[in-house]
């Protein structure tokens, strides 16, 4: 299969477009820099010059594929409007990636988060929250997965909060960043409410599965780590760093203050079940200790 791949270059990217070529698939990755060019090239793939708000660039791209995977993201997080700015603009690019497909009963797997349930753990029948500081992206998800009947074999690959790859990325990562900038490893409340974690290369192998085979209107779970204490990721990176732990107000965390507040464990039963997949790689308090001060 011919996959175009938008955000082929980042954590999850890189280790999506390395899947889907070791599995003998060709890629086509959206470049929009130079050195974006340089990666995909040397990874195996080719590359297509344009942004994420290039919506000609991007029909362009879906239409020579023989399927799509969407990953790309603003890495601007320095305000709520940023935040806002940043989902307006993938939701456009995914009414653009989808528009471009209908009717030809191709695959387009998009990127979403797990959704949080009060008191369990979420699962993959569980909807997208339609209220709080990610809303919009439900619906835009939702709005995607709704051209499975306009013959749009679309699926939603949910996301933990913490995507790790040798003890960077993720929520995970943005607490480790604001342990070296703060010089304390700091957490929201009293640390207990749990956040779900996944390998980037596992990850990437329940993208090429749901690209391979997934039917269309379906959500699936990219969750290795059900739920991870808040205070024992902290107490992790404080250790590596040599830094002291402690709770710290939300509002450290600028807009996703409120969202590292919560209890957000999630299971993937269903999709190791039905997809087969299993993760193979470290746990994220395993590949913390990757960590260097």
């Amino acid at each position: 299969m011919h996959v175009f791949v938008t955000g082929g270059t980042g954590t999850i990217g890189t280790a999506v477009v390395a899947e889907l070529l070791a599995h003998g698939h060709t890629v086509l990755g959206l470049a929009r820099s130079t050195r974006s060019v340089t990666t995909l090239e040397a990874a195996g793939a080719d590359a297509l010059h344009g942004s994420l708000t290039d919506l000609d660039v991007l029909r362009d791209g879906a239409e020579r594929a023989d399927g799509v995977i969407s990953l790309a993201f603003s890495r601007d997080y320095s305000s709520a409007d940023a935040l806002e700015q940043g989902l307006t603009e993938e939701r456009d690019a995914m009414a653009t990636l989808g528009t471009a497909l209908v009717g030809t009963d191709k695959p387009l797997v998009t990127v979403s988060g797990t959704p949080w349930v009060a008191g369990r753990a979420s699962i993959e029948a569980d909807p997208l929250p339609t209220e709080g500081p990610v809303a919009s992206r439900a619906a835009a998800v939702t709005a995607l997965l709704a051209l499975s009947s306009q013959g749009v074999r679309a699926s939603a690959v949910r996301m933990p909060r913490t995507v790790h790859d040798d003890g960077q990325g993720g929520f995970a990562g943005l607490l480790t960043d604001a342990a070296r900038r703060s010089g304390v490893a700091g957490y929201p409340g009293d640390g207990e409410q749990r956040w779900p974690a996944v390998h980037a290369r596992d990850a990437a192998s329940l993208f090429r599965l749901a690209l391979e085979s997934a039917p269309g209107g379906t959500a699936w779970h990219a969750v290795a780590d059900e739920g991870d204490r808040v205070i024992d990721i902290a107490t992790v990176i404080g250790r590596r760093l040599g830094l002291p732990v402690q709770s710290v107000p939300e509002e450290t965390f600028g807009p996703f203050g409120p969202i590292f507040a919560m209890d957000q464990p999630s299971s993937s039963t269903q999709t190791r079940r039905a997809l087969g997949w299993e993760p193979t790689h470290p746990s994220l308090l395993h590949d913390l200790e990757a960590l260097r001060p």
